[in-house]
């Protein structure tokens, strides 16, 4: 039983909602939002142009982030999206 609740417990810390919350400043998250993450490929709408070009500069950034925790994410991939 106590095994099980520690696998729980780290399923939770590399939910990637968590780790893109970890990842970014408040005011990126208000302007985006997590499309998928699959064999550690993180993807992530944004809803300007501007915003996706400041998101790329950083991109280095924030992968160095992601990858100090034992996330599996390898890569980050924004893209322009309509967030809802």
């Amino acid at each position: 039983m106590e095994e099980l609740k520690i696998k729980q417990r780290a399923a939770r810390k590399s939910d990637p909602q968590r780790l893109l919350q970890a990842a970014l400043p408040k005011k990126d998250l208000q302007h985006v939002r997590l499309s998928y993450f699959k064999k550690g490929i993180l993807g992530v709408e944004v809803d300007s142009s501007a915003r996706l070009y400041l998101l790329n500069l950083r991109k280095e950034t924030i992968l160095e982030k992601l990858r100090r925790k034992p996330s599996g994410v390898k890569d980050i991939r924004f893209r322009l999206g309509v967030l809802e």
